[in-house]
């Protein structure tokens, strides 16, 4: 069996995992702010967006917007739940992020359709601060999985925002590593955020074609950049041979 050292997400997600089973904070209440929590605990707001997902994912806690976090169960609930971050090997992480292309090329075109001015408003703001920490590996990969999720939240269906919520946290390492990778190669940052330009682009033109196929390359270039090797997929879906092509270069 192999050893590893314990994160500091799971070491803040054991803790706060035991507050709760104690008592300490009762079924009901709200747990402190997510600053709070940081300052608590001494670690960043993005590991404690990690923990609270976590507990969330096991049934402790329920996330509402403008409300924060509530426990919900003092024991966690059985459920979907992905291997830790640390645990996943390169053939589950591929598997992984086929899952991710399906899931997120639907929520890209739901998004075309259904999205608002400020949907948009905020797509367009996330791309901003992507562009201003273009060559920021970790900022970048904070905003990475904002915007992600912004594009989520603009299908208006909460399932599909909590979903992707859970996945792109559970990954985050890996969006970090890859945003590292496209630091190796001139010009590669300049091509991931024109990925992330044309899925906004055809959201706000509300081209849901489009916007699939602009989702499903962005995720199988990801995927590459990350030396991932992905099955192979129908003819027909969009962008399919981006990841799958011998011929085509290697971004990793």
């Amino acid at each position: 069996m192999r050893t590893r050292a314990i994160t500091l997400t799971e070491q803040v997600t054991r803790q706060l995992r035991a507050d709760i089973e104690s008592g300490a904070y009762p079924v009901g209440t709200r747990l402190p702010t997510g600053r709070q929590l940081a300052e608590q605990y001494g670690v960043s707001a993005a590991v404690i967006r990690e923990v609270t997902e976590h507990l969330r994912s096991q049934g402790f806690v329920e996330t509402r917007q403008g409300v924060g976090c509530t426990v919900r169960s003092r024991t966690g609930a059985a459920g979907f739940q992905l291997p830790r971050e640390p645990d996943i090997d390169a053939a589950e992480l591929a598997d992984l992020y086929d899952l991710r292309i399906d899931l997120e090329g639907a929520a890209a075109a739901l998004a075309a359709v259904r999205r608002t001015d400020q949907d948009v408003d905020t797509l367009s703001a996330l791309l901003q601060r992507l562009h201003a920490h273009l060559y920021d590996p970790q900022p970048a990969a904070d905003i990475d999985a904002a915007f992600h999720i912004g594009i989520a939240a603009a299908t208006h269906n909460p399932y599909y925002r909590q979903l992707l919520q859970y996945l792109n946290l559970q990954l985050h390492q890996a969006v970090a590593t890859a945003r590292a990778n496209t630091l190796r190669q001139a010009g590669l940052a300049e091509s991931v955020h024109a990925e992330h330009e044309a899925i906004v682009d055809a959201i706000r033109r509300g081209d849901a074609t489009a916007a699939r196929a602009a989702a499903v390359t962005h995720l199988q270039c990801a995927a590459r950049r990350l030396g991932l090797t992905l099955r192979p997929r129908a003819a027909d879906t969009p962008g399919a041979t981006a990841a799958t092509d011998p011929a085509r270069p290697s971004l990793s």
